[in-house]
């Protein structure tokens, strides 16, 4: 897939460049390179709202829901421009990059028609309900409740790390329906609204000093039954079908990201003098040579993704991303020296700083290392489980 010659995709390109300088260089010049999302949120939700209006949000979605029923390849301009232009952190990711296509695969009509064109016009930000304290990884054990009532589904239990949780309107959200259930088995996936009695949420303090996730705690709280995607007990199989989203075309705007990120790198190697120490010049290369791997096995991995289906590539691509990045964070505070620990901008670290202290949880939300490497042994490459008790 070579997409930076595709003559069919040069029009398409200069299109999005060109809305996305006009903008950010206009009424949003204020959110340019704005990569936290704990920020400016009313000016945020305005950019979300931006974007929709001019069909930027979702492209990929049918145009019947606020998409253009963009190809692939289109979508992958996009982000990469969107990255490009160091246009802002989405709020709205959670929504348009998860949530709308789990409601586009296993959604009800209804359910579209309700959701889709709220998320992809920006009024809506959604929040994923699915670690808990003892299910974060092992998201099986999820404990948190849900009984049918009704109309309505009453749930009880907590929910944790559920990045902006502080300002999302839904959430969806995991959780036991089938009393005495254990594993897999007796889950279900409801959208619940989050500006109810019964909802409570708890911003977390980062290292960062910032609070982009919160503890989440049900108590009684309710969800329409015609909210529930799925059958009742087919939980699993919605989340599962939504954890393959985040292996999608989004992963092309996180490596125009890690770019920009690499190339600050180079430019404080080059002021500082230390580009002319062999190591550090070796250490950057490497850098850089991995950054290409990751974009070649992305497109590789991408590249029948109009199916629907993603290629077992995609049982890498955490572990080798998060693993490099986190790398990338070590060699920033080690070219920084000591003006990376002291604190700017009322407190707040400086953008490479607050990215290695990030980096540190990329190797353990969306599944540790360790958990990524039990994946590609035993759905990538088939080999048996090891036998519990040895």
């Amino acid at each position: 897939m070579d997409l930076a010659f595709a003559p069919e995709l040069k029009s398409f390109r200069a299109d999005a460049a060109a809305w996305l300088e006009a903008q950010l260089s206009g009424p949003f010049a204020d959110l340019r390179g704005l990569n936290n999302h704990v920020d400016l949120i009313a000016r945020r939700r305005a950019w979300e709202q931006a974007l929709g209006a001019a069909g930027w949000s979702a492209i990929g979605w049918p145009a019947a829901f606020g998409g253009r029923d963009a190809s692939i390849a289109e979508q992958v301009v996009f982000a990469e421009e969107y990255a490009r232009a160091r246009a802002p952190a989405r709020i709205g990711h959670i929504g348009v990059e998860l949530a709308g296509p789990t409601l586009l695969a296993f959604g009800t009509d209804d359910q579209k028609q309700r959701f889709l064109p709220d998320i992809a016009a920006g009024r809506a930000i959604w929040c994923q309900g699915y670690s808990e304290p003892n299910a974060g990884s092992d998201l099986a054990n999820v404990r948190t409740t849900a009984r049918r009532d009704g109309d309505h589904y009453i749930i009880d239990g907590q929910k944790i790390w559920t990045s902006m949780g502080a300002i999302a309107d839904w959430c969806f959200v995991l959780c036991r329906t089938e009393p005495g259930s254990a594993g897999s088995k007796g889950l279900s996936f409801l959208l619940v609204p989050m500006d109810q009695p019964g909802v409570t949420v708890r911003p977390i303090r980062q290292m960062t000093g910032d609070a982009e996730f919160s503890e989440v705690f049900f108590d009684g709280a309710r969800a329409a039954a015609h909210d529930l995607v799925g059958a009742e007990g087919e939980g699993w199989k919605v989340a599962m079908g939504l954890l393959g989203f985040e292996r999608g075309v989004s992963t092309l705007a996180q490596q125009m990201q890690f770019r920009n990120e690499l190339d600050a790198l180079v430019a404080i190697a080059r002021d500082t003098g230390q580009a002319g120490d062999p190591l550090v010049r070796q250490r950057l290369a490497q850098a850089h040579i991995g950054l290409k791997i990751m974009r070649a096995n992305a497109l590789r991995m991408l590249a029948n993704a109009e199916t629907g289906q993603l290629s077992p590539e995609a049982y890498t691509y955490k572990l080798y991303w998060s693993s490099w990045h986190r790398d990338l964070g070590e060699l920033a505070m080690e070219l920084q020296g000591a003006a990376g620990e002291i604190g700017e901008d009322a407190g707040r670290f400086a953008p490479l700083t607050t990215m290695f202290l990030m980096s540190r949880a990329d190797t353990i939300y969306a599944g540790t290392n360790q958990i990524q490497r039990n994946i590609i042994s035993e759905r990538g490459l088939g080999l048996p489980r090891e036998a519990r008790g040895r």
